[in-house]
C-alpha cells in the first residue's frame, strides 16, 4: 500500500466511474483497474462491489474509504508542514529573561505576535551566568535576552541596548536629598548585592574598586524584586537597573542617579553560534535589534 494507492482509490469513489477517475489521475482506464485490483489484494478485503453498473462500495469499502481519506488529508498536512518547517522552523520560540525586559519585551511580543498569531513563546527567566549558559547548552531556550558577559566560541553575543544603574534608597534615608550622589557617598552603607556568578555584581565592584571604596554587603540577592523589598523595610540600599523601575511598582523608594560614574550595564541577545536557528528566531532576533534602533 503507498500514497497514489489512496489517491486512487479515494478519486474512483468521489468520481463515480473508472472512465471519469482515469481521467482526473491522467491515467488510462485499465491502469486504473489494475491499480484498484491489486490496492484490494494487498489489504485483503474486497472494496468495490463489481455486481452493479455505478460505483458500489463494499462495507469493508466504506469503513476503508473513510479511513483513506483521513490518511490522505494528515498525508497532505504532512507535506505542508514539511515545507512549512523549511521556511519557518518550529513555531516555538523558547527565551530566557533577564528581570529588567519587563519595560519592552511586551510591546515587542504583541507586535511579533501579530506578525506570529500561531507562534507558541516559552519565557523563562534565566539570571545568572551559569544558568544562562546552560540554558542555552541543554536546549532549554532558544536565546537569551542577558546582560551576562560570555567570551565563548561557542556563544554569539549580540548588543542591544545599555541601561544606566541607579541606587535605591529607602525613604528617610540622609542620603535621600542629597543633590549630587556618587559612589564615594555610599561608602560604610549596608549593602544589597547581587550575588557571586552575576554581570551586575562585577560592574558594581568595579565601580567601588575604581574609586578606593570597599562597600559593606549586608545582603546578597538573585533578584532585583528581593533587593527592593528588603530596601523597602530600611535593611539596606542597593544599585539596580534604571529601566527595572519604569514601573512605580516601589513608591516608597528614592531613587537617585549616580554622579561622576560611567556605572551602567549592556544588554544582549546571545544564541549558540554553530546551531540552527528556525527563521521564526533569527527574525526574532533581527525584530528586537530594530525595535532598540528606532527608539534610540
Amino acid at each position: 500500500m503507498d500514497h497514489r494507492s489512496l489517491v486512487y482509490f479515494t478519486t474512483l469513489i468521489e468520481e463515480g466511474s473508472f472512465t471519469q477517475a482515469a481521467k482526473a489521475l491522467f491515467i488510462s482506464q485499465p491502469s486504473l483497474s489494475s491499480a484498484i485490483k491489486k490496492f484490494e489484494d494487498t489489504v485483503g478485503l474486497k472494496l468495490i462491489d463489481r455486481s452493479t453498473r455505478n460505483i458500489s462500495l463494499t462495507k469493508e469499502g466504506e469503513i476503508m474509504y473513510e479511513e483513506a481519506k483521513k490518511l490522505l488529508s494528515h498525508f497532505n498536512y504532512f507535506q505542508k508542514e514539511a515545507i512549512r518547517l523549511k521556511e519557518d522552523g518550529p513555531l516555538e520560540l523558547h527565551i530566557g529573561l533577564i528581570e529588567s525586559v519587563r519595560f519592552w519585551l511586551p510591546k515587542l511580543l504583541a507586535s511579533y505576535s501579530t506578525i506570529h498569531p500561531d507562534i507558541h513563546i516559552k519565557l523563562l527567566e534565566v539570571l545568572g551566568f551559569a544558568q544562562v549558559e546552560a540554558a542555552l547548552k541543554n536546549y532549554q531556550i532558544h536565546l537569551a535576552i542577558t546582560n551576562q558577559l560570555f567570551e565563548s566560541e561557542e556563544i554569539e553575543m549580540s548588543p542591544i541596548y545599555t541601561e544606566r544603574l541607579v541606587a535605591l534608597l529607602p525613604q528617610g534615608h540622609p542620603l535621600q536629598h542629597t543633590e549630587h550622589l556618587s559612589i564615594s557617598d555610599l561608602k560604610g552603607e549596608e549593602f544589597i548585592i547581587c550575588k557571586e556568578g552575576f554581570q551586575t555584581r562585577n560592574d558594581i565592584l568595579n565601580e567601588f574598586r575604581k574609586s578606593g571604596i570597599k562597600p559593606t554587603i549586608h545582603f546578597e540577592i538573585e533578584r532585583f524584586e528581593t533587593a527592593c523589598a528588603l530596601v523597602e523595610e530600611g535593611l539596606g540600599i542597593t544599585i539596580v537597573p534604571e529601566n527595572y523601575l519604569r514601573k512605580p511598582d516601589h513608591p516608597s523608594l528614592t531613587v537617585k542617579k549616580l554622579t561622576n560614574s560611567n556605572l551602567s550595564r549592556t544588554v544582549y541577545i546571545a544564541y549558540m553560534k554553530n546551531r540552527y536557528l528556525p527563521p521564526v528566531i533569527e527574525e526574532f532576533i533581527e525584530t528586537t535589534k530594530e525595535f532598540f534602533k528606532d527608539i534610540s
